[in-house]
């Protein structure tokens, strides 16, 4: 079956776009107003696009007023962001933040979770997160009703239980995002394949292909 988008509704977009494109991230950003207040959403239009220099996006859409989220404000008022990633124990808590506070509320105590500082930024971390990547602004981009925005990775925490030998990340498992409105992944059923060479596909004597549990 073919479906064309313009002949479809928004929501109908967003719906197949939302269960197609699978599994997602998640970006649990925390960002603060000019009064104090932080806060803490989910969004899983998101992704990492560099290394040299280290960017992440994420694209936030309007509410259902039509105006600009909490999260957007902050950030283009003071340039910082960051990114926690949820892991299953803090499901519960990400979904809270899920909801639609008032902006002088704050969905971190909401939640019941802690701020941490964050070593470059003044926009503290979520204390409770495994991972989290301080950001700053580095760009925006009008996408239609939603906004892109490249944030420039300035530090790293990582939990010391995942870390390993130069760098190798054990035993991180952050839940995804699958079909819309609900549905989320765990990614803890893995597979490791090397990747094959072009002169070992010509020679045929390519590595294994097929997964391993």
């Amino acid at each position: 079956m073919q479906i064309d988008p313009a002949l479809q509704s928004k929501a109908d977009n967003y719906k197949l776009l939302t269960n197609l494109v699978i599994p997602r991230p998640i970006a649990w950003i925390t960002s603060q107003s000019a009064g104090g207040v932080i806060n803490l959403a989910p969004f899983s239009f998101f992704n990492a696009v560099g290394a040299d220099p280290v960017y992440l996006i994420f694209s936030v859409g309007n509410n259902e007023r039509g105006q600009a989220k909490d999260t957007a404000n902050n950030i283009l008022a003071s340039g910082e962001f960051v990114v926690n990633m949820v892991t299953e124990e803090l499901f519960d808590a990400m979904n809270i933040s899920a909801a639609d506070f008032p902006a002088e509320v704050s969905e971190l105590a909401a939640a019941g979770l802690k701020p941490a500082p964050s070593a470059r930024i003044k926009v503290p971390r979520v204390a409770e997160a495994q991972v989290s990547l301080e950001c700053t602004l580095f760009s925006t981009q009008q996408l239609g009703a939603n906004t892109l925005f490249i944030g420039e990775v300035v530090m790293f925490h990582v939990a010391d239980h995942l870390l390993g030998p130069r760098l190798h990340i054990n035993n991180f498992a952050p839940i995804g995002r699958l079909g819309s409105p609900s549905v989320y992944c765990r990614t803890t059923d893995r597979f490791d394949i090397a990747r094959i060479t072009y002169a070992e596909w010509e020679s045929g004597q390519s590595p294994e292909t097929s997964p391993r549990r």
